[in-house]
């Protein structure tokens, strides 16, 4: 089966502003984007959430 690809990666810069930095991901990406962006040094925090589905 399949793994949804309805995850998607973000980010929360320095001045509190919270952006969408890619959609469409399986969790699996979109965790391992995170912790790339995170080993990497930035001062911005990103996480991963499920984009809500319109059903």
């Amino acid at each position: 089966m399949n793994e949804p690809r309805d995850w998607c990666l973000l980010r929360l810069d320095d001045n509190g502003n919270e952006f969408v930095m890619q959609r469409g991901l399986t969790r699996e990406e979109a965790e391992a984007l995170a912790r790339e962006y995170q080993a990497r040094g930035h001062k911005q925090m990103y996480w991963v959430r499920r984009e809500k589905q319109d059903r």
